[in-house]
């Protein structure tokens, strides 16, 4: 009898500690599978929605590539890609590389030019001609040999942030990361906390910071001299935007931008902030910052 009851004791032992290093293990999720474009969807502007005008976005030797191979000139063909799966809390982790010419017809501001949309609009919801979605965007730039041009930048279309203390209107922010020349690979990651703030780091290092990502500003404004949103091909949602300009954007899509530079990227993963923190439950996560109850697995 106390070599059963032992036995117990070392058994629940055992599941106290397997558990407890369950939960502190990172559950990363590969948005890529770098064998096709499964989970994401494809809106390029003045294009219906999911077609690939011109294959622009390319699965090859286990990367996602932005090409312009088949375009003879670019004509404000803005294209982003979209993960069909919304968040809010996360953090995520890319590689990212520019490589060759930029595309005939591209502005001279797009070369070495991409980025990552963040609490994006859905692709769904954009319209026909519509240049950017309304959402933060993590810009990457590539260095021209010309002295420094940081990346992992925040521009803002449709949007404004918080810094120091105040909503800052200016399209977009630079960080204060190292400048990336040529072909080279460049480790990216954004930590996201909802509406609370975003952290870009680079390389490692913490490179930009702000809070309250909020929609208005650019072209979603009413202060006087704001863009014209026909200028970005917004013509049918205008009212709809403005109502919620200084809204908080807590969550949203991630897309993969499409500017007219060819670009690379490969290991993209997520990590979900949101999930069950009942720590009765098997899937519980001590690392989570938000909890969803309807996620717990007992």
């Amino acid at each position: 009898m106390k070599t059963i009851s032992l036995l117990l004791i070392l058994l629940a032992i055992f599941t106290l500690s397997v558990n407890a290093q369950n939960s502190d293990t990172e559950d990363w999720i590969s948005l890529f599978n770098g064998v096709d474009l499964e989970g994401w969807t494809i809106k390029i502007t003045d294009s219906e929605l999911g077609v690939n005008l011109n294959e622009t976005f390319i699965v090859e030797d286990s990367m996602l590539r932005i090409r312009y191979n088949k375009y003879k000139s670019f004509n404000n063909n803005f294209g982003h890609l979209y993960y069909h799966t919304p968040f809010s809390y996360y953090k995520l982790s890319f590689d990212y590389r520019f490589v060759g010419e930029q595309l005939t017809g591209g502005a001279s501001w797009n070369v070495r030019n991409s980025g990552i949309m963040l609490h994006s609009q859905s692709a769904e919801s954009n319209e026909f001609g519509q240049h950017f979605p309304v959402s933060i965007e993590l810009q990457l730039l590539g260095g021209l040999d010309q002295g420094e041009r940081s990346t992992a930048n925040v521009c803002t279309p449709g949007t404004a942030v918080e810094t120091n203390g105040m909503v800052n209107y200016d399209h977009c922010i630079n960080s204060k990361s190292k400048t990336y020349n040529g072909d080279q690979w460049v480790h990216c990651e954004a930590i996201v906390m909802g509406g609370d703030y975003m952290t870009f780091i680079v390389e490692g290092d913490t490179v930009l910071h702000f809070k309250k990502p909020q929609i208005g500003g650019g072209f979603i404004s009413n202060k006087e001299g704001a863009v014209d949103w026909n200028n970005y091909g917004v013509e049918r949602d205008e009212e709809l935007w403005m109502a919620k300009d200084g809204e908080i954007l807590t969550e949203g899509y991630i897309a993969l931008q499409a500017e007219s530079h060819p670009i690379d990227f490969k290991n993209i993963k997520l990590l979900n902030l949101c999930g069950c923190k009942d720590p009765k439950a098997k899937n519980y996560k001590s690392y989570f910052i938000t909890n969803d109850q309807s996620k717990c697995k007992y």
